[in-house]
């Protein structure tokens, strides 16, 4: 049985890609050669913390419901560690990465986070009407 969480996992998954692919052309095709490098680093970096946190935040509600406590945490460590060697890759490479452009690159999966739930929020409003 698919639940509503997988529904959105899945979609969050898919728009995260969909943007991957987009900056991978722009790297590929672009003159700026080293924002589209940028941007699709923090953006991997960013999927990989999305699927971490998705991963981590579906293990603890199984936890959570099968013995009723809560055991291991939502992996926050492991990205921020993620998040903080992005940035040390991207000062130490400056030449080929743009520092802002990685940040904006690993906020990306909020972004997505932020329209699904808006894009539900407004899908909602329509079938209620």
């Amino acid at each position: 049985m698919i639940t509503e969480y997988d529904q959105m996992i899945t979609r969050q998954r898919k728009w995260m890609l969909y943007l991957i692919a987009i900056m991978v052309i722009g790297s590929g095709f672009s003159s700026y050669q080293e924002i589209f490098n940028s941007l699709l680093l923090g953006s991997a970096v960013s999927f990989y913390n999305l699927w971490l946190l998705q991963h981590k935040t579906k293990a603890l509600g199984k936890a959570v419901v099968e013995t009723g406590k809560v055991r291991g945490g939502l992996g926050t460590f492991s990205r921020l560690a993620a998040t903080m060697l992005t940035v040390l890759i991207a000062l130490r490479f400056n030449e080929t990465f743009h520092i802002i452009a990685v940040v904006f690159g690993l906020i990306s999966s909020y972004i997505v986070i932020c329209l699904d739930v808006a894009s539900r929020i407004i899908a909602n409003r329509k079938n209620h009407n």
